[in-house]
């Protein structure tokens, strides 16, 4: 057995992970994929303190984790790659016992938001749901009296959350929060659905473990299999279904659900590099948004475009 070190990819245990399973037998190199069911706020957090090296996880929550004032002190990773070209559904869900929240409107009094953590895609895209639905205000005291974030962990204690009126509401993809609502008998109800206004997945990688991505040779190798198990994905989608159905890849989607995402769903067949017109417009929409000071600069040196996608 090699005694080289094990590659620590992180991911989110959902279908979009999909292809990077199937990549895995393509490694030349150990790998060890970690999951992380919290999201892309605690793979920030890893890659930092480096327990992962590389992560796939939501545009918004890199962004986010890279431009905000103690984002740009810490950073500690990269954005060198793209996965997922298509935007993400995100559920609006509240506890099916909530009587008095039926629907987004309903959230006007009823504004504690429950994300998984600071920093995270369902933390970034509540002061987006906010923006949207104007109930961000600014004042001396607080910058924004419309929204109160209640950091709660993982997607199962986010679920008990909303029941035990801890939150009022939270967001998280709608296929994978689906089975929680799509019934009398379930806990949760869907209030509505919003989508990210950019590519939603993206892929960064620990600036200790990879100081020059763009011509890391194991980084180069590791872009090369997410490829491979890409093109695999779309050559044979019914095998993914069957994947999805078995569970065997950490989360478990019925045939009808799989079959409706694959419709919508598109990865990056390339996924070395990052557009920078992409990470642009997600930083405008975040400054709207709140979550990013409006007066931030965009420098080279912030790892938003760490390997460019014609470089």
């Amino acid at each position: 057995m090699s005694s080289e070190k094990s590659i620590r990819i992180g991911y989110v245990p959902e279908h979009y992970l999909l292809p990077l399973h199937l990549a895995k037998s393509q490694f030349s190199d150990p790998v060890e994929l970690i999951p992380f069911p919290s999201g892309t706020g605690h793979m920030i957090t890893s890659l930092r303190s480096d327990e992962i090296d590389l992560a796939i996880g939501l545009t918004e929550g890199w962004v986010a984790g890279l431009m905000t004032t103690q984002g740009q002190k810490e950073r500690g990773y990269n954005i060198v790659g793209s996965w997922v070209e298509n935007p993400l559904r995100w559920a609006i869900v509240t506890g099916r016992n909530r009587d008095g929240i039926n629907t987004v409107d309903d959230l006007k009094q009823h504004r504690r938001v429950g994300v998984s953590r600071l920093g995270s895609g369902s933390h970034v895209m509540a002061f987006v749901l906010a923006e949207q639905q104007g109930w961000l205000r600014q004042s001396k005291e607080s910058k924004f009296e419309g929204l109160t974030i209640v950091p709660l962990g993982p997607f199962k204690d986010l679920r008990d959350g909303v029941t035990a009126s801890t939150a009022d509401f939270f967001m998280w993809e709608h296929f994978t929060t689906k089975p929680y609502f799509h019934g009398d008998n379930t806990p949760l109800k869907n209030i509505g659905e919003i989508y990210t206004p950019w590519p939603s997945w993206h892929i960064a990688a620990s600036s200790k473990t990879f100081p020059e991505p763009a011509t890391d040779p194991k980084l180069l190798k590791l872009f090369d299999c997410f490829d491979r198990g890409i093109r695999d994905f779309n050559a044979d989608p019914e095998k993914g279904v069957k994947m999805l159905g078995t569970g065997e890849l950490g989360c478990h989607y019925s045939e009808e659900d799989a079959r409706e995402w694959l419709k919508s769903v598109k990865f990056f067949e390339r996924t070395r590099g990052v557009d920078a017109g992409t990470m642009q417009g997600v930083i405008k929409i975040l400054q709207v948004a709140g979550v990013i000071e409006p007066s931030t600069e965009v420098k080279d040196e912030t790892g938003l475009v760490a390997i460019a996608r014609d470089a």
